[in-house]
Order: structure tokens, then C-alpha cells, then sequence
């Protein structure tokens, strides 16, 4: 589950993580009341204005604008909300703002010019340890970084069952090119950053930039954080933040019927039980010269409602043009299966796209007779490979 900037500020700052301290508002007179609250309670005169979606380059679509003064961050403000954003990270159509993040300027002159770094914790699938990986290039895309000046990029691995060390903090420090105050200030910052990784039961935090201002503080100007689905029954307070506006409807119908849907853009819509068999599903379409429209997991209960309720969610793209249902009896018989998928159909009535049913496991000979003598327009297959030759059949 993803954050917006804002919540995600509000989760590093409970655990002592220094943040560009902000205020979000819904319309520009709201934000014109969040900057002046802003600059009594900090004493800043600009204001930064930003756009709340779930989505990185905000800045390269026009979503991160500098206010001077309250008739700018009226005017930016009322700008910004109700656009779509458009960014590398959203589809042509962009998304729709709702709310801004007003925040103070942290760019002011001091004693030293303030530097950007880039910094993210996450876990390291391959080792099974925690890593904080960071950069002096702060305010880049990373992955251009990583192309083009890949020594430029340090790892620091944790044993999540000892935790971050203090060297480590140190050496995250010495790497970015720190001394004095800015030093200790980092090994700080990294030692909570950490923490609320950990206690947050993230998968992901990227802060983009990481600031050193011109006196040396250290803060999270930036905050993209990702929680662990899985753990939200232990964070009700954070699963409370989770934005439906900013995810597919289409995906978020599919999980409150229990159904593990993800959107693609394809034109072969697929129905299948268990991801591993899903992901051979959409291979063997692709080899069969379709393209999946989705990725659906109906689980071990495939009966008659949630089938029927599987078939909606798919025949809401409008780009099917035929459905694939490749299911193994394992935990559920077949032939209940195949009754699902026969009653689902004449509860829908007529259903406009070609269907392919391949079952295989328990009882799949008495469901593959139940399919053929049903008298619907479902075609029935044993093997894999009949199943593509049908998809493609369909598809010429």
C-alpha cells in the first residue's frame, strides 16, 4: 500500500526521522490558510507547493511549483489541484490532484550550500537482509545514476536479526562526503530512517532528495513510502491512510470480493488458481501471439459466485477479446470447477467473448464432460498446449 508524500513525512516524523515540515490542502484558499500557519509556526517565507498523487517526476509534469508569496501559492495552488499529472510514472491519461502539500523552503543561504543525497531502504530478496542503498546524486533518477555512474551508488546490507549498527550509520555518513555537525546529523537520520522501516513494516521508503541545508541539518524533503500489505492487520492506523482515488477501481472491486486482480494491457483475459500456474498462463498466451489482459488468482475456492464474480471483473475491460480459465484441481475437484464456470454463465447470460476452459487434477475427465455437453459456447481443453492453440484460433 502506498503513501502520499505528506503521510509518508508524517510516519518518518514519528520516529524522529527530521522532515521539510508541510500542510496539505484540499483547494488554494486552503492553501493560502496552510502557508500562512507555515510561516508562523517556521518562520519561512516561500513556500513549496506540491502534488499529492501516488507517483514519482511530479516535477518534470509541472506537479512541484515554488510560491514567493500567498498570491502565488493561491495561484499555483488552484493550478495544481483538479489537473491530471502526467509524469514517467503515470499513463498517458495522468492523475487527477486532489490535494497539495504546502511546505516550507529548506533551500535557504547559510554557511555552506546545501546538497542533495539519495537514499532508500528496502530488502534485498537475494540475500534476505535489509539494504539501504544511497547516493551523493540526490535529486536524479537513480536508475539513470545507476546506468551512468554506477560507482556512485553504495549498498549497506543489515542482518534484520541484529539490526543497523552504529558503524554502519557512520560509514553511510563518511561515504556521502559528511564531517562535522552534517556527519553526526546523518548517522541520526539514518538510524531512524531505519527504524521506522522496521517498525512501519515497509517494503519501501525512497527519500529523493535527502538534504543537508546550508547549516547543516539533515531531512527527508521528499518521502515515497510503501507498506507491506500483509502486515496492515498490525498497523489499523496506517491501513486507515490508504487512498482508493489513487489505485484501479477495477483492482480494488476485485479485493473486496477476495479476488487477486492486477490490471495489464493486454487482450486475453485470464482466470486461474495459484500465481505460479497464473504466470505460466500469461506466457503461454504470449506465446500463442495474445497478450494477457490481466492477472486474476481466484484461489482454492473456485465456485459458482466467485467465478461468476471473476467473470465480471474481467469483461470490464473493454480490450478482451477472449478469456483463458487454466485451472488445476488440487484443493478444489474439477468438475465443481466446471459447474462454476457453467452456472456463472447462464447467470450472466450471453457473454460476448470466446472462452477457453482448461482443467486439470481431480476429476478433470468428468468436468471436461460436463464443459463439452453443457451446451454453451465454451470450448474445453486437456493440455496446455491445446489450450494456446485455441487462444490463438480465437484471436486469428
Amino acid at each position: 500500500m502506498n503513501l502520499h508524500e505528506y503521510q509518508g513525512k508524517e510516519l518518518l516524523s514519528s520516529f524522529g526521522v527530521r522532515i521539510q515540515r508541510g500542510i496539505v490542502a484540499q483547494t488554494a484558499e486552503e492553501a493560502v490558510t496552510a502557508a500562512k500557519k507555515l510561516t508562523e509556526e517556521t518562520g519561512t517565507g516561500w513556500h513549496v507547493i506540491k502534488a499529492q498523487v501516488h507517483a514519482g517526476g511530479r516535477g518534470k509534469g509541472g506537479g512541484v511549483k515554488l510560491a514567493k508569496n500567498l498570491e502565488q501559492v493561491q495561484e499555483i495552488a488552484g493550478q495544481i489541484i483538479g489537473m491530471d499529472l502526467v509524469t514517467p510514472q503515470t499513463s498517458a491519461e495522468g492523475k487527477r490532484v486532489h490535494q497539495v502539500l504546502v511546505a516550507e523552503d529548506v533551500y535557504y543561504p547559510g554557511d555552506s550550500e546545501p546538497e542533495e543525497y539519495y537514499m532508500s531502504v528496502l530488502l534485498n530478496r537475494g540475500t534476505g537482509k535489509n539494504m539501504i542503498m544511497y547516493s551523493t546524486e540526490g535529486g536524479m533518477d537513480i536508475e539513470t545514476v545507476a546506468e551512468e555512474t554506477p560507482h556512485l551508488i553504495f549498498h549497506e546490507e543489515v542482518d534484520p536479526a541484529v539490526g543497523l549498527m552504529p558503524f554502519q550509520a557512520r560509514r553511510i555518513a563518511f561515504n556521502l562526503g559528511l564531517s562535522g555537525v552534517a556527519f553526526k546529523e546523518m548517522t541520526k537520520f539514518v538510524s531512524a530512517l531505519y527504524t521506522a522501516y522496521v517498525e512501519s513494516d515497509s517494503s519501501l521508503f525512497e527519500i529523493n532528495p535527502v538534504l543537508k541545508t546550508s547549516d547543516s541539518k539533515i531531512m527527508a524533503v521528499d518521502a515515497k513510502v510503501s507498506l507491506d500489505d500483509n502486515a496492515l492487520f498490525r498497523h489499523k492506523d496506517l491501513a486507515a491512510l490508504r487512498d482508493l482515488r489513487e489505485e484501479n477501481p477495477i483492482e480494488v472491486e476485485a479485493g473486496e470480493l477476495g479476488l487477486n486482480y492486477v490490471d495489464l494491457d493486454g487482450n486475453v483475459g485470464c482466470m486461474v488458481n495459484g500465481a505460479g500456474l497464473a504466470m505460466a498462463t500469461m506466457d503461454l498466451i504470449k506465446q500463442a501471439g495474445g497478450e494477457p489482459a490481466n492477472f486474476l488468482d481466484v484461489g482454492g475456492t473456485a465456485d459458482a459466485a466467485r467465478v461468476e464474480a471473476a467473470f465480471h471483473i474481467i469483461l470490464k475491460d473493454p480490450n478482451v477479446k477472449a478469456i483463458l480459465i487454466n485451472i488445476f484441481g488440487g484443493i478444489v475437484r474439477c468438475d465443481r470447477v466446471a459447474q462454476g464456470v457453467i452456472d456463472a454463465y447462464k447467470n450472466m447470460g450471453t457473454i460476448n467473448v470466446p472462452i477457453i476452459v482448461r482443467l486439470q487434477g481431480t476429476n478433470a475427465d468428468i468436468a471436461k464432460e460436463l464443459i463439452d455437453n453443457s451446451g454453451l459456447d465454451v470450448m474445453s481443453a486437456t493440455e496446455f498446449q491445446e489450450a494456446a492453440d485455441k487462444v490463438q484460433q480465437v484471436l486469428s
